[in-house]
């Protein structure tokens, strides 16, 4: 029942206009950074004040390194992290696809992009190196946030409930991101005759209804899959990586499209004030990199699963671009 509400709120805040989306995100987005922001306030007081954990350990930076070393469960271990770790940035790519609706897009979205690698150190990097500071990583209960635990650490009773707000605010938020997106996407390729031309009707606003409801449609059967896989992490753990798989699908089109661009558009490539430095040769290195994580999902028998399932979407898709989308052009010509 919450997975429907939250569907059906995120559906009718993108019914009513676009600046409204841009609003509830940026909210969704501030508590997420007040509270990355709290917690690396509170870990920092608590290492810098040698603070005991529960279990002996003195809270210092030299936990990350002195239980097991960096790499505590060999390098494999290292690798089997990559799959969450990718699964966090999916959607990063948004950027591109808001560039049709965003105010001044050549001053906005240099900005937009040069800030990702800020944002990641700050709220990726220091929050993982303040919880692993205050807590050795082999003493942090598999079953419970890391970031709730460090606020009980610290003495919040209530931390319990907040996280589990801001993570619900989260949630919602990639939701919220990935409805947008994909109704516009849909949008898109209907108006190119490579989807259902209902999915390219504009409604009140200039809102296209058909591809958000179909969106939120497939989000609810996404929501029964729990009832297939009972296991709570089993299932986590299945649909993340594929979407991983899913995604390196799309970026890797992305490069390869990228990669077609400047051979076949040069001087319109010339031309833009926001190149990638070094766009020719790093396309490679992250189609090469793309390959590389496909093989390390492999290495896993959770992860492999959801790698064998994955090029049943490729069918999928394959088969309906013969049979709907082939015969168009044939006509057409």
């Amino acid at each position: 029942m919450i997975s429907v509400g939250c569907v059906l709120f995120i559906l009718a805040i993108n019914l009513v206009t676009v600046k409204l989306f841009g609003e509830i995100e940026f909210w969704f987005a501030l508590i997420k950074i007040l509270a990355i922001l709290g917690l690396i306030v509170v870990g920092g007081y608590m290492v810098f004040s040698g603070f005991q954990a529960p279990g002996g350990a003195v809270a210092s930076f030299s936990n990350v390194w002195a239980h097991g070393g960096l790499f505590p469960k060999g390098f494999t271990g290292f690798l089997a992290g990559f799959q969450i770790a990718m699964f966090a940035f999916v959607g990063v790519e948004l950027l591109g696809t808001m560039a049709a609706e965003t105010k001044d897009p050549e001053k906005n979205l240099p900005k937009a992009v040069n800030a990702i690698p800020t944002r990641i150190i700050l709220f990726y990097v220091l929050s993982l190196l303040m919880i692993m500071s205050v807590t050795p990583w082999h003493l942090i209960p598999a079953d419970q946030s890391p970031f709730v635990s460090l606020f009980l650490y610290a003495g919040i009773p209530t931390s319990a409930i907040i996280m589990n707000l801001v993570v619900l605010s989260s949630v919602m938020s990639s939701m919220n991101s990935g409805v947008f997106s994909t109704s516009r996407m849909l949008f898109g390729l209907a108006r190119d005759g490579q989807a259902p031309q209902a999915l390219a009707r504009l409604f009140s606003r200039a809102v296209p209804a058909t591809g958000l409801f179909f969106s939120c449609a497939f989000i609810m059967l996404g929501a029964a899959f729990q009832y297939f896989v009972p296991n709570t992490m089993e299932a986590f753990t299945l649909a993340s990586s594929l979407c991983v798989i899913l995604f390196i699908s799309i970026w890797s089109i992305i490069m390869v499209c990228y990669i077609r661009y400047r051979k076949q558009q040069p001087q319109k490539h010339a031309a833009s004030n926001f190149k990638m430095p070094g766009g020719g040769w790093m396309s490679y290195i992250v189609l090469a990199f793309l390959l590389f994580a496909l093989i390390i999902l492999s290495l896993e028998s959770d992860t492999l699963k959801a790698l064998m399932i994955s090029p049943l979407w490729l069918i999928i898709l394959a088969v309906t671009y013969r049979l709907l989308y082939k015969p168009r052009i044939k006509k057409r010509n």
